[in-house]
């Protein structure tokens, strides 16, 4: 299957890519909070390097103060993990002279719990003073822009599925919204079980997880759902995959409980990228991660439906079934594996939604499924590069709307834009003009 030979060669990648333990943003926050109040006033806090202990439950700050002598802050906490309060810091050591537990409680009650503590870590975002200088109004449109990208990333990866299974057979699965949940949760477990490794390795497991999961549960689909009813109408495939969908949500529900399934973030360092005087422009390697992984997904996809054999029978079938079939194309197959790699996509999509933004749960994948497909549909329903096309769109048009207008009302204007397209042109933008005839 194909969509197992890009994530092979994804987790390959990955795991050429690092080979250091991950540092745990949450924890290095927190040490580095301390630094200020443990400093004398007006210190220039330089630091050189995060380091996280073997057993997850420490984090080493190495730094420079304005004299450029090095100086070792280590931390330690109660568990593994992101420290939910500060009260979960419960040692701290400068230059290995460690706090009094009168000393720490002061400065956990009245330094860390503060605005002023966060406002006060010195961050590590490079040389900001070298950073281009942008007017402020365009750094925060960048900002945001910058913020959309992994929302960007799983549109895209959703719509494509979305037009996959709709340029095959002309139907619409719902339970895509699911099936990324499901990729989701995989990708939780899958981390869970690489605690401490490389992020590398624990990137690598949480993605061929998510990615095997989802395209099984496609598989499934496909053979007890679209296949028995490939001749009935629109309508009953369409009232069949929301009962897919409920089905779906509902074992997650049961299986995996009321919480969503949720990892420490991975490579998100931040970094500055521009400046506005003193707004910093920032972003992080998870980030450009998940740009890169919709990106080069989707020219593997483009490349495998162009290139392959099964690109060539799935053209070919969703042309003319009854003569692709004459030809030796058969249709259990091309099923099978259209869902597999639609699926596939949809647990990539969950694969990143659970390793940028730290869980996806079943409460959020209908929205996130009806995003997507206002996605596929402004793109041209159908049209592989048109699904990328509209994910792109839909993430670009949220951030723009977070940026001068409430977010309560930005879901609303989404589906509103929907609405326009679909009046002034049914087929979206690289559809046919009349599908909507």
């Amino acid at each position: 299957m194909k969509v197992f030979r890009v994530a092979a060669a994804f987790a390959a990648l990955a795991a050429l890519s690092s080979c250091s333990l991950p540092v745990e943003t949450d924890q290095a926050r927190l040490c580095r909070m301390a630094l200020p109040a443990l400093s004398p006033p007006d210190m220039q806090i330089t630091l050189k390097r995060q380091k996280e202990d073997a057993d997850g439950k420490g984090v080493e700050v190495r730094y420079l103060d304005g004299d450029d002598v090095t100086h070792i802050a280590r931390c330690g906490f109660r568990a593994p993990g992101r420290p939910l309060h500060s009260q979960d810091l419960v040692d701290i050591a400068i230059d290995g002279v460690s706090l009094s537990e009168v000393k720490r409680f002061f400065l956990i009650r009245f330094w860390l719990a503060t605005p002023e503590a966060r406002a006060a870590d010195p961050a590590p975002l490079g040389d900001v003073a070298a950073l281009p200088n942008l007017p402020r109004q365009l750094a925060y449109v960048l900002q945001q822009a910058i913020n959309g990208m992994p929302l960007t990333a799983v549109y895209g990866l959703l719509a494509a599925a979305y037009s996959l299974v709709y340029g095959l057979v002309g139907r619409i699965n719902l339970a895509f919204g699911e099936l990324a949940a499901a990729g989701g949760y995989a990708a939780a477990f899958g981390a869970s079980l690489w605690i401490g490794a490389p992020p590398a390795m624990v990137l690598a497991v949480a993605l061929v997880f998510a990615i095997f999961v989802a395209a099984t549960w496609g598989v499934a689909a496909s053979r007890w759902v679209f296949q028995p009813m490939h001749r009935a109408s629109g309508q009953l495939v369409l009232v069949a995959t929301i009962g897919l969908a409920l089905f779906m949500g509902e074992f997650l529900r049961l299986s995996q409980g009321e919480q969503a399934g949720s990892v420490s973030p991975i490579l998100n360092t931040p970094f500055g990228v521009a400046r506005a005087g003193d707004f910093i422009v920032t972003t992080a390697p998870d980030a450009l991660m998940a740009a890169a992984l919709a990106l080069g997904a989707g020219g593997s996809l483009l490349l495998v439906m162009a290139k392959t054999r099964f690109g060539r029978e799935w053209r070919a079938f969703a042309d003319d079934p009854l003569g692709a079939q004459l030809f030796g194309v058969s249709p259990t197959t091309i099923f099978a594996r259209t869902f597999a790699l639609a699926s596939g996509f949809a647990g990539l999509s969950g694969f990143v939604m659970t390793m940028f933004y730290g869980a996806v749960g079943y409460g959020e994948a209908t929205t996130l499924g009806l995003k997507a497909l206002v996605a596929a549909i402004l793109g041209g329903i159908g049209s592989i590069p048109g699904a990328f096309l509209g994910g792109l769109l839909v993430g670009v048009f949220e951030a723009l709307w977070s940026t001068a207008f409430p977010i309560d009302y930005r879901d609303v204007a989404v589906f509103s834009l929907l609405a326009i397209v679909l009046t002034l042109r049914p087929g979206g933008i690289l559809g046919v003009r009349d599908a909507g005839r």
